[in-house]
C-alpha cells in the first residue's frame, strides 16, 4: 500500500507540472532551445531518445520509433524536460568548462559525496563490465573521450553535454565513477533536477548493458 501511495503521489505532481507547463510561452522554448515541432507537439532529445510534449495537455511521452508507438514519461524524465522548458534563465549558455557534478554550489548535506551512495551504487554495477558500458554508452549516442578505462561524451540535451568517466576496480583501488556536466548546468535546470537526469542516465545505461 505504502508503494502505490508512492507512485500516485509521483504521478500526481507530474500532471501537475504538465498544467504548469501550458502557461508558459511556447513560442519561446521553441526559439530558445531551437526545438522541433508541429501544430501538436514540441520535440527533444532526452539522452538521444525521442520525447514529445502534447502542446494542449503539457503530456509527455517518447518513442523509440518515431511515434508509431509511444510510452509516457517517467517522473524523472518528464521533470527534468519540464523544468529546462520552462525554468531555465532566460540567457542560459554553457560555459564550455567541465565541473564534476560532485562539486556544484548547491550540493548539501553530502549526498553526493565520493563512495556515498549515488556513486557507490552505479560504480558498483559497472565494476568489471566496461566493455558493456562502452557499448551502452555508444548506444546512447556517445563519443568516445580520453580518461578512464570508459570515457563518453554524451547529450543530455542536443545543447546540453556531459562526460562519463568511469575507472574500473584494480587490486589496490575500487572502481570510481565520474560525472563532468557544463559549468553553466544550474542556469538550465535546478541541481535536484539535474540528479533526475543524471539518475535517469545511469537506468538507461543499465537497460542497454
Amino acid at each position: 500500500m505504502k508503494t502505490e501511495q508512492r507512485i500516485s503521489n509521483y504521478e500526481k505532481m507530474k500532471n501537475e507540472m504538465a498544467g504548469a507547463f501550458l502557461q508558459y510561452d511556447q513560442e519561446k522554448m521553441i526559439r530558445k532551445f531551437g526545438l522541433d515541432y508541429d501544430d501538436d507537439f514540441l520535440y527533444i532529445q532526452f539522452f538521444s531518445r525521442q520525447y514529445r510534449i502534447d502542446r494542449r495537455s503539457g503530456q509527455v511521452s517518447w518513442s523509440a520509433d518515431a511515434f508509431r508507438t509511444e510510452e509516457p514519461a517517467n517522473y524523472n524524465e518528464a521533470m527534468t524536460i519540464y523544468d529546462v522548458l520552462c525554468y531555465s534563465k532566460d540567457d542560459c549558455h554553457l560555459a564550455h568548462e567541465w565541473a564534476n557534478v560532485e562539486n556544484l554550489g548547491s550540493v548539501q548535506g553530502g549526498t553526493l559525496e565520493k563512495g556515498g551512495g549515488f556513486y557507490k551504487s552505479a560504480g558498483g554495477y559497472f565494476t568489471g563490465k566496461t566493455a558493456a558500458l562502452s557499448h551502452a554508452c555508444e548506444r546512447l549516442g556517445g563519443e568516445k573521450r580520453e580518461k578512464g578505462d570508459t570515457a563518453y561524451e554524451l547529450q543530455m540535451f542536443s545543447f546540453l553535454p556531459m562526460v562519463l568517466r568511469f575507472w574500473d576496480a584494480d587490486e589496490d583501488f575500487p572502481s570510481s565513477l565520474q560525472l563532468l556536466v557544463d559549468k553553466n548546468i544550474l542556469d538550465y535546470m535546478h541541481f535536484e533536477t539535474a540528479m533526475f537526469a543524471l539518475g535517469h542516465l545511469l537506468q538507461r545505461l543499465r537497460e542497454e548493458m
